[in-house]
């Protein structure tokens, strides 16, 4: 009699890195070829912890150093109090638990939920990561999503048609320290919508389809790379490749077997029992020692960590910034290091290269300085939009002014153009000085500025620019400033808060003098904070 593992196979579909285009780990799919032995598992824990056996399994055999992605029903994890099968596999396999990522799938609908959450504390003590699995087309409440502290969130694709809460995920996924991956990825439009919502990793048959061999030849279009914080640089998540990982205690003849083996790994992590890193072998250096004369006879034998150099770490919450600060460190020979991405727990999970870091950096150089003003070097428009849909996902108040001067034209032809020049490069230089904490300043064209800022900061801002006596070649001008106060939920997007502030900018212009109007979103009207109306301004 046949048994279900008689007609079961399985597919390899990568994970994909959107900002580095590389592959970050592969999903282990089943493939029955007859019967439906998912739809089994989710009714069979037993059945279901032996899919997840086998599916590592078909993973060895292919001999594939990447990480590992392995389904599992939430229902299961709460049956069986965790997957000591599974572990046991790991171990056996010669893998480490920490390379293996648990996909928690739906449905969570009548799963005790204290049951779940120890499971998941047995499989985190194991060494094994936790993916939410199906979030946005499944039955994950927040409040369990929060609770199960996963390192990765996946993203069905049918929230790409709503980027807004895309990037309120993306939030929610950087304070609890998660990484965000979109699945069912299937047109380049989608993948730039994941892209600009910050998504920092993504599947799907656009990059590759599920196949029966595991590939790193994925087809990733090009563009720019997710939202990162403003000021910090971007963060270091957005650039781990996986590590190619080997017990402390391993012998030089092994580390030379995997690294000839496999061209593509630039070095090897020694880590202890905890999958903390001991040691860093570098593959040129180490490979250099053992092609030397008597170099195999004396080293093949010996433990690896005696050519191997002490490890570069940083943690999962670095910079990119903070990386190139650790690569400085030390002497020019180490430059090429790969530097270990570690967990709270100094477990290792992954690496970053330089030459990843230094391509990003300058090519966020390069798009930054496109952006700018050329007459007053601060960013454009899409810069402060950018920063609105960050803090409407993030649920933040903030205000948003529109800032000009008063007959700019008026200015410039009786002036000349080169003092009104200098009059706005004044401006700016004012809105700078007065920038503190989160405010954002940005020059939108002609006489034009655009400030954003936390609503206790506008008396500060009115202040900078309307207390000045401002002059443009010995003619006294004058400023307006628009300001509309968005609170939390009063605003979808930048386009909402842009389209609240224009009628504001028309009211503060229709005042003598100058002038500062203040609205809300979430209200008719406005105050009028400086200037005078101009039909009850005294003649002359």
């Amino acid at each position: 009699m046949r048994s279900w593992t008689d007609t079961l196979r399985f597919a390899f579909q990568p994970v994909v890195n959107l900002m580095i285009g590389g592959v970050a780990a592969l999903e282990i799919l089943a493939r029955p070829e007859s019967g439906d032995v998912l739809a089994e598992a989710r009714r069979d824990p037993e059945l279901d912890g032996l899919l997840a056996v086998s599916a590592l399994r078909a993973a060895v055999r292919r001999e594939t150093l990447l990480p590992l992605h392995l389904n599992v029903f939430a229902g299961t994890l709460a049956d069986l109090g965790g997957l000591q099968p599974l572990h046991d596999a790991v171990r056996e396999a010669g893998r480490l638990p920490w390379e293996v990522t648990l996909d928690v799938c739906p449905p969570y609908t009548h799963v005790p939920r204290r049951a779940l959450l120890d499971a998941v504390a047995v499989l985190r003590r194991q060494g094994f990561r936790i993916a939410a699995d199906g979030v946005g087309d499944g039955d994950a409440p927040l409040r369990l999503l929060t609770d199960l502290a996963p390192e990765l969130v996946k993203l069905d694709a049918s929230l790409l048609a709503r980027p807004a809460a895309v990037r309120a995920m993306r939030v929610l996924c950087e304070e609890s320290g998660a990484l965000l991956a979109v699945e069912g990825v299937e047109t380049e439009a989608q993948c730039a919508v994941a892209r600009a919502a910050g998504a920092q990793l993504a599947q799907g048959e656009l990059f590759a389809p599920p196949a029966r061999l595991p590939t790193v030849d994925v087809y990733v279009p090009p563009g720019s790379p997710g939202l990162v914080p403003p000021r910090s640089g971007p963060s270091v998540r957005q650039f781990v490749r996986p590590a190619a990982l080997l017990p402390a205690t391993a012998s030089a003849g092994r580390v030379r077997a995997l690294l000839t083996g496999s061209p593509d790994v630039s070095g090897v992590l020694l880590v202890d029992r905890d999958g903390v890193p001991v040691r860093s072998v570098h593959r040129s250096r180490f490979l250099l020692s053992m092609s030397g004369r008597y170099g195999h006879a004396l080293y093949a034998d010996r433990p690896a960590a005696k050519l191997g150099d002490p490890p570069r770490t940083v943690g999962v919450d670095a910079t990119a910034w903070e990386v190139l600060d650790v690569v400085a460190v030390g002497g020019p020979n180490r430059t090429s290091d790969d530097v270990a991405v570690v967990d709270a727990r100094g477990r290792c999970v992954g690496v970053v290269r330089l030459a990843d870091l230094v391509r990003a950096l300058a090519e966020s150089r390069v798009e930054e300085a496109a952006g700018l003003n050329p007459l007053t070097r601060l960013p454009g428009s899409d810069a402060i939009t950018a920063e609105v849909d960050r803090r409407v996902a993030a649920g933040r108040a903030f205000a948003l002014s529109w800032l000009d001067v008063d007959r700019f034209k008026q200015v410039n032809d009786g002036a000349g153009f080169a003092a009104g020049d200098e009059l706005i490069r004044a401006v700016g230089r004012a809105l700078l000085q007065a920038a503190a904490g989160e405010m954002r300043v940005g020059h939108i064209g002609g006489d034009d500025f655009l400030v954003l800022t936390d609503p206790d900061g506008l008396d500060p801002l009115a202040a900078s620019v309307l207390d000045v006596p401002w002059s443009a070649g010995g003619r006294p001008v004058t400023l307006s400033l628009a300001t509309v106060l968005c609170a939390p939920g009063s605003v979808p997007d930048h386009r909402r808060a842009a389209a609240c502030l224009a009628p504001l900018k028309k009211a503060a212009k229709a005042l003598c003098g100058a002038s500062w109007v203040l609205g809300r979103a979430d209200a008719p009207g406005h105050e009028i904070r400086r200037g005078t109306d101009r039909t009850t301004a005294p003649a002359g």
